[in-house]
């Protein structure tokens, strides 16, 4: 009764020989079966030869039937999301119903495209009566069988579906991704992490399976860290709609973790709890290390040991500033490696992640106006100012100062991203790329050509801010990039806290018009009727463009006006926090905005003759009024090297 082998042209429809046995009529190509090649061979006329009994090449074909029957009902009727492999049984309205040869057909409705037609396949009586009183049993386990043909045992997976298992061994049963802030209990925390993860949840962005934990050293439980957390969620304006709903499913997932004080013992706790919750799913993790710069190597170290990803991938992201000099912050980036690969790190600073640093490239690369201007012959230098009002005053990291807080990270890599060549794509890796060649051609600073302040004052002000201390509070600069793009061309600094204005500006000043026929028009100073980009962060985010036109009259008078783009005006939706834009991307894998270890590394090699300078002297900083325009040298800087400021 057994027939020893099916021969079937492997180009046309399978068709079987006529046999009680095996007939087998393929509506699909029998190409298309994902059957191991040890089962078949080709003859000499190009002729497929699947080889076996007939019984056990129709309990194949049976069981590969079976199973795309089951999966497709299953996807249709059945709306859960995922469904573990043991709960996948078959129902009693999906039976096969007899027909006059005494074969079984699914009830439930082809599929309209043809392509997805099922075969029809025709087996001995016995296996067609076997597989009928195994589909009138509602509780029976779809990837199980009663057969044994002394090839399989009783139980194993059919031979072809078996194929396909590898599919359902991925359904989730837990956390798809687990976000875990190491110092859940700090400012930081509180203020921007969590209220950034809350916006992404809310918008969509982070998986409703997600987990969240919170890791500190203090005697805390899951709804003492879910009191701690509410208060500091809110909803943006143009995110009103079931907020409260959001914010309770927000808090009931998220969880907190006593590391205590040995961060090996704590690491394991986390790593367990986090498998717990995560169930057999390959969850991704993501460890957010708000900690202090002396406990970050330790705590990076034991998570690299302890608590990576078993199967998903796993992230980290540092908090600035990376270091404290080239060769501390070298060391840093030695231990990283030391448990993670590059493409883990994500060393992480806010101000990059506000909507101008992002547009920058935009702004470079999609408009053809800009870019044949971006270079030595057009543009006479480019001015970036972070300037911090009275009332928006930080206290920066103790013992580190402005340069390396700030100009290190946030200035230096805007100028690169000013400065850089087009990369080959958008990918985070060829960005990076072209950042770090910028950064390597800035020549190293002059200490002459650095303008160090401090604020007067011994008092706390009205904010709790702290406004004495010896670190440098107001740092200019003149930077030149030895390229060709750029020879020549200043790029100035200017980053200061406790001035009279607050403003986060990049200034692009163009060149003036050769032989300008209208120089006598403009006035004495030439440099009024100078076009000019200006890129504006704050206070009112916008794109201004400088332009000379003439005013309204019979007379011939030239006035420079401004070409205005006000993103409140034009845009209506609320701008998102740069945290919630920064982890956004970590989860996404764009990594543009993180610091490679190369980049890291040249950024220290720019800044150490000034700092070393500084250390060596004990240079002390000049004072300006607190709430003042900041350092008078800083005026003769911009005229030595011939660039007016942009005015205040």
């Amino acid at each position: 009764m057994s027939l020893s082998s099916c021969l079937l042209p492997f180009s046309q429809s399978a068709t079987a020989p006529s046999s009680s046995v095996c007939s087998c009529h393929l509506a699909a190509s029998f190409s298309n079966f994902p059957v191991s090649s040890r089962d078949y061979s080709f003859s000499r006329n190009g002729s497929l030869v699947l080889n076996g009994g007939g019984s056990n090449l129709c309990r194949r074909f049976c069981g590969l039937k079976l199973w795309i029957l089951k999966s497709l009902n299953r996807r249709r009727g059945n709306n859960r999301k995922y469904q573990p492999v043991n709960e996948l049984k078959t129902r009693s309205e999906h039976t096969f119903l007899s027909d006059e040869q005494g074969l079984r057909k699914e009830s439930i409705t082809s599929p309209k495209d043809p392509s997805l037609a099922l075969p029809e396949v025709k087996c001995d009586a016995g296996f067609a009566e076997e597989t009928r009183a195994a589909y009138l049993r509602p509780e029976e386990h779809i990837l199980r069988t009663d057969l044994n043909d002394g090839f399989h045992k009783v139980g194993d997976l059919p031979p072809v579906s078996k194929q396909f298992s590898d599919d359902l061994s991925d359904v989730r049963r837990g956390a798809s991704l687990c976000i875990a802030v190491v110092g859940a209990t700090g400012e930081l925390a509180r203020g921007k992490i969590f209220p950034a993860l809350f916006a992404l949840y809310y918008s969509g962005y982070l998986p409703e399976d997600v987990a969240i934990f919170g890791v500190s050293r203090k005697n805390l439980t899951d709804e003492d860290l879910r009191s701690i957390i509410a208060s500091t969620l809110t909803c943006r304006v143009d995110h009103q709609e079931n907020c409260g709903d959001k914010m309770d499913a927000f808090l009931s997932r998220t969880y907190y973790i006593n590391g205590g004080y040995n961060n090996r013992d704590g690491m394991s706790r986390l790593a367990e709890r986090m498998k717990q919750i995560e169930g057999e799913s390959e969850a991704n993790r993501i460890f957010y290390l708000s900690v202090p710069q002396e406990a970050l190597v330790d705590v990076a170290c034991t998570i690299g040991d302890n608590a990576q990803a078993p199967r998903g991938w796993t992230r980290i992201i540092v908090e600035k500033p990376f270091g404290f000099n080239s060769h501390s912050s070298h060391q840093l980036t030695k231990s990283l490696l030391s448990k993670f690969e590059e493409k883990q790190i994500y060393r992480i600073d806010h101000m990059l992640g506000r909507n101008l640093i992002e547009n920058l490239t935009v702004l470079r690369f999609s408009n053809l106006v800009f870019e044949p201007l971006w270079n030595r012959t057009y543009i006479r230098n480019i001015q970036v100012i972070v300037s911090e009002s009275i009332a928006h005053t930080e206290k920066y990291s103790d013992g580190y100062g402005i340069i390396r807080d700030i100009v290190h990270s946030h200035i230096l890599q805007t100028i690169a991203l000013l400065a850089m060549e087009p990369p080959i794509s958008l990918d985070g890796e060829d960005i990076r790329n072209e950042k770090v060649k910028v950064l390597r051609s800035i020549r190293k600073i002059n200490p002459r050509d650095v303008i160090l302040g401090q604020y007067k004052s011994s008092s706390r002000d009205k904010n709790g801010v702290i406004l004495n201390g010896v670190d440098p509070t107001y740092c200019a600069a003149a930077l030149y990039i030895d390229n060709a793009r750029w020879d020549g061309v200043p790029f100035l600094v200017r980053v200061g806290t406790g001035l009279i204005k607050h403003r986060v500006e990049i200034h692009v000043q163009f060149r003036h018009v050769p032989g300008n026929l209208y120089r006598e028009n403009i006035g004495i100073n030439i440099d009024l009727g100078t076009n000019e980009l200006i890129l504006r962060d704050e206070p009112d985010e916008a794109i201004l463009v400088k332009i000379n036109n003439k005013v309204p009259g019979l007379g011939l008078q030239l006035d420079a006006s401004e070409l205005n783009l006000l993103y409140k005006d034009r845009y209506k939706a609320e701008v998102p926090d740069s945290y919630e834009h920064l982890i956004h991307d970590v989860i996404d894998g764009d990594n543009h905005l993180f610091m490679r270890s190369d980049e890291v590394a040249a950024a220290w090699n720019i800044l150490s003759p000034v700092l070393e300078e500084i250390d060596k002297h004990h240079t002390a900083p000049e004072l300006y009024e607190f709430g003042g325009r900041g350092p008078v040298a800083a005026y003769y800087l911009w005229a030595k090297h011939g660039v007016p400021w942009a005015d205040d």
